[in-house]
């Protein structure tokens, strides 16, 4: 019994209507038709009375009516129990919001190329809030700058150094030299207030006994970038964050004197005890390849 005649004959019945149920189902009228009378030769039964534009069930057809439905029904439960059983292997990685933005579109299509039968979910955020995750196992593991708990270990990938970059057409960009004293008389965009990479940036105004200017502090880098291409203002920012936009000449590295020689660590993390899978190998080897 072919079973898009058993829907038809149903959505015929519940919609009172041959068109009605041709739009429902994304067909024209004379294929719904010439379902049912497929449906009717092959059961050697008449199901409806046709009457002009009017339809009715007839006897035998509103008691074969209940059975198509659950023959339907069977049907679909029988075909959703054979996809889940199909499902492919879920890896949820945790990201940090940089780091999924900037580096994971260039590892992912080779890793979904070796892994076909694997489905990847990605979740972002802070770093400490994917130190989270991977600590209550919302996470396979995280990709995040340095965080250290107990419950967790860590693998060092990179150091990602930290430069000055401005918008095109800054002033900078004329100076044969450019010093902290210069860059402290500039608007300064911050982001992550109070993390390592805040304080070392800081620290470096400090050194020199000058406060910068700092115009706008923002909690994520990609913030951060955002608004130094609007020429907002000029930002310390680490490498991975701006690749693009130095390729494509939105943004400029500023070369300081002396050489600012600052730089973030990017981490694998997973939680303690959990022994590393094929997945992470493949991404770490990636992720290796690009520095």
């Amino acid at each position: 019994m072919n079973i898009e005649n058993i829907e038809a004959f149903i959505y015929v019945c519940q919609l009172g209507s041959f068109n009605k149920a041709a739009e429902a189902l994304y067909l024209t009228q004379p294929s719904v038709t010439a379902r049912i009378q497929s449906l009717e030769r092959e059961i050697n039964i008449k199901l409806f009375h046709r009457n002009g534009n009017k339809i009715s069930l007839t006897e035998k057809g509103e008691y074969f009516f209940p059975h198509a439905q659950k023959i339907l029904q069977s049907y679909q439960e029988a075909k959703y129990g054979l996809q889940q059983v199909n499902i492919p292997y879920e890896l949820v990685i945790g990201s940090a919001s940089s780091i999924s933005n900037n580096m994971l579109p260039d590892i992912l299509p080779a890793f979904i190329s070796e892994f076909k039968d694997v489905r990847i979910k990605i979740l972002t955020g802070h770093s400490k809030d994917i130190l989270r995750k991977v600590i209550n196992k919302e996470v396979d593991f995280g990709i995040v700058r340095t965080e250290t708990h107990p419950q967790v270990e860590s693998i060092r990938l990179y150091n990602d150094p930290i430069s000055l970059f401005v918008p095109k057409n800054h002033v900078f960009l004329k100076e044969e030299s450019v010093t902290v004293e210069d860059v402290s008389k500039q608007p300064l965009i911050f982001f992550d207030y109070e993390s390592i990479d805040w304080l070392a940036i800081h620290r470096l105004f400090l050194s020199k006994g000058l406060n910068p200017n700092i115009y706008l502090e923002v909690d994520n880098m990609e913030t951060a970038k955002n608004l130094v291409l609007q020429g907002v203002g000029i930002c310390f920012l680490p490498e991975h964050c701006v690749k693009k936009e130095l390729e494509n000449e939105e943004l400029f590295r500023v070369e300081m004197t002396p050489p600012v020689k600052t730089n973030i660590s990017i981490d694998f993390i997973y939680l303690k005890g959990k022994p590393t899978s094929v997945f992470m190998d493949f991404l770490k080897e990636k992720m290796f390849e690009q520095h």
